[in-house]
């Protein structure tokens, strides 16, 4: 990951995010670390698109699974529709 995505993290959290394996895990551990990512550093993280491991949800106006993960929070995730544009978000659900 490039140095400048890890602007704003302590000396601890950049030394967990180096630890991560694979990207699951990194944003596993952005969300149990309160940081936000930005959308910037969500591409770098998850190639811009949703994995099949996020669960993403078709875009409320034109059902399209074609969905990208712009933004994810401590309660909202944010996506952006590929095919028609609608931007939209989600609250996290409790497994």
């Amino acid at each position: 990951m490039k140095q400048d995505l890890l602007k704003g993290l302590t000396d601890e959290q950049i030394a967990k995010v180096q630890a991560c394996k694979d990207r699951e895990e990194l944003l596993l551990l952005a969300k149990s670390e309160g940081i936000e990512l930005t959308d910037e550093q969500l591409e770098a993280v998850n190639g811009g698109a949703c994995s099949n491991t996020d669960n993403c949800p078709p875009c409320p106006s034109c059902r399209s699974t074609n969905v990208k993960l712009r933004q994810s929070g401590k309660i909202l995730k944010k996506y952006k529709c590929n095919d028609c544009g609608k931007e939209f978000q989600t609250e996290y659900t409790s497994k």
